[in-house]
């Protein structure tokens, strides 16, 4: 069993109504399905900020200046391609102004094409009804704690 850590950022996406973006993917080794948010490694030389738009860009095409300068760090635990991947990723938040933006696949590389099923906007109530595992499974606390003001309440509640 290989565990690993890799610096990595994800960004927490909200249109104007409020929903989530996730991405549905499908691990090449395990064949499992999950959904996240939109993120990834932290390249050498790159602060936090600048690698969550730079990938906000590369897997959905969305205006990276979104990504406001506002992070919360999250604790990782899962499996992804036979890794074992443990550690801290920065959460930060982007918000658009219209309903579900259209999203693009150009920047996103041949292996990622191959395991990236669909995106969804998901109403925040949504979340625990989606039929596989949301990562991070502390999601809506990340979601509380990035945007108090929202209409999902304040942090710590439920």
């Amino acid at each position: 069993m290989e565990t690993t850590h890799r610096p990595a950022t994800r960004v927490i996406c909200l249109d104007a109504a409020h929903r989530l973006l996730l991405m549905r993917w499908r691990d090449p080794h395990s064949g499992n399905w999950l959904w996240e948010p939109p993120g990834g490694g932290i390249e050498p030389g790159e602060t936090p900020l600048v690698a969550a738009r730079r990938e906000l860009a590369e897997e959905t095409g969305l205006d990276p200046a979104a990504v406001l300068d506002r992070s919360v760090p999250v604790d990782r635990d899962t499996w992804w391609n036979g890794k074992h991947h443990t550690g801290t990723e920065l959460f930060f938040v982007a918000r658009f102004a219209e309903e579900r933006p259209p999203l693009s696949r150009s920047g996103l590389l041949p292996a990622e094409l191959a395991s990236l099923d669909t995106h969804a906007w998901v109403p925040w109530p949504e979340l625990g009804a989606l039929s596989d595992p949301v990562e991070p499974p502390q999601l809506p606390d990340v979601l509380r704690a990035l945007v108090p003001d929202g209409p999902w309440g304040a942090p710590g509640r439920r």
